[in-house]
């Protein structure tokens, strides 16, 4: 049986901030680790299916929802149980950590946001969510395409359908292909010791600028291809860049460290799924005089990429061959790479970038006037 998982809707009708009061609460419990007063353990927020008051009968399905097999533990290695969550307009994936009937409401209020004793909402079952990841903000097109990605497991395994398929919710799906998209060493390796919904919390506002990069310039696949995280970076730099774009004496080295940010994050992504399960010794690389394993390190740097890729004829092969695109992956994007390193290393010690080098590099990177590194990369993935 596939491992299944949940995707339900929330209805901005209970309040214009229904997705955002419950971040609230998320945010509020990593407050209280980081100061001391909580633990890891308390970080979570509950979230009701909302049950329609003209709903008199039971959920048809609700002894299937109850059986889903979650993760014991919030770091556990084995497969992930996610809810997905959308209004239609944006898609949040969050990691579920238990699922019941009873009403969470009075045994752990610190962990529920207060709209549903306000409006008296009668709910169906509790979700218990350990973090959440914001997948789309604001562009119903790319939540069509993404959903189309999982399975209803009670319509035939047929992909979802985001109009015409919203049929007795919550749905139970299936992922096409396994993600972790809470795995504790990949959040380490990528964004540090935040947690996604910090992560998210300091990239909002970027929902415009993602759809504006898919519709006119990435395109649907590269876009959706392009890791969430590699997504939010692009558009930071993006952003960065139009706002000011008329102002001749900002510093625009903020702009290419996202951008390389980037690059990193989707860079990485490709080596460790191109070396997973590779013998060990195709796997380690010296990082600043350690032996290390690629494929469990902390995030790897532009030039230590560069170094992993070159240095090892034997890694770069068995990369190269596990790739499509793998000869320019390992070839010509290593030595850009490399270049790039070299200029943000200036940016991080405060060496100003020139507005020309800046301008060169966003064109080459975005496809401006040209193919863009990017998108290229964006559309490689593991050979079939």
């Amino acid at each position: 049986m596939n491992h299944r998982h949940v995707l339900s809707v929330w209805n901005p009708v209970y309040g214009p901030r229904v997705m955002e009061m419950h971040l609230e609460v998320l945010l509020d419990q990593v407050r209280n680790e980081r100061s001391g007063a909580a633990t890891e353990d308390d970080v979570y927020v509950w979230w009701g299916k909302v049950r329609s008051p003209h709903r008199q009968t039971p959920l048809p399905h609700i002894g299937e929802i109850l059986a889903i097999d979650v993760e014991l533990e919030r770091d556990d290695p084995g497969r992930e149980t996610h809810l997905y969550l959308t209004d239609y307009r944006s898609l949040y994936v969050a990691h579920l950590g238990e699922v019941t009937e009873s009403d969470v409401r009075a045994s752990d209020p610190d962990h529920v946001p207060r709209y549903y004793t306000e409006h008296a909402l009668r709910c169906d079952c509790w979700f218990k969510l350990w973090d959440m990841r914001r997948l789309y903000a604001d562009d119903t097109v790319a939540v069509v395409r993404e959903l189309a990605k999982l399975r209803n497991q009670r319509y035939h395994d047929q992909p979802v359908s985001l109009y015409g398929g919203m049929v007795d919710l919550p749905l139970i799906v299936a992922e096409s292909l396994p993600v972790r998209y809470f795995d504790e060493q990949w959040r380490s390796h990528t964004i540090g010791p935040a947690y996604w919904v910090e992560f998210d919390n300091a990239h909002s506002g970027l929902g415009a600028m993602e759809r504006e990069l898919r519709q006119n310039l990435f395109g649907d696949k590269a876009w959706s291809m392009l890791q969430p995280t590699a997504r939010v970076f692009i558009a930071t730099a993006e952003k960065i860049f139009r706002d000011h774009a008329s102002d001749e004496g900002f510093d625009y080295g903020a702009c290419l460290v996202e951008m390389t940010k980037a690059l990193e994050a989707q860079c990485n992504w490709l080596v460790r799924k191109a070396l997973q399960g590779a013998p060990v010794e195709l796997r380690m690389v010296n990082v600043h005089g350690k032996s290390v394993d690629v494929t469990q390190s902390e995030r790897l740097g532009l030039g230590e990429l560069r170094h992993a890729l070159t240095s090892s004829e034997r890694m770069a092969k068995h990369v190269c061959g596990r790739l499509d695109d793998g000869k320019w992956f390992v070839e010509q994007l290593s030595y850009i790479l490399g270049t790039l390193a070299e200029v943000r290393g200036r940016a991080a010690h405060s060496a100003r970038i020139q507005r020309d080098e800046v301008d060169d590099w966003r064109n080459r990177l975005m496809g401006i006037g040209c193919q863009g590194i990017i998108a290229r990369l964006a559309c490689i993935d593991l050979k079939m």
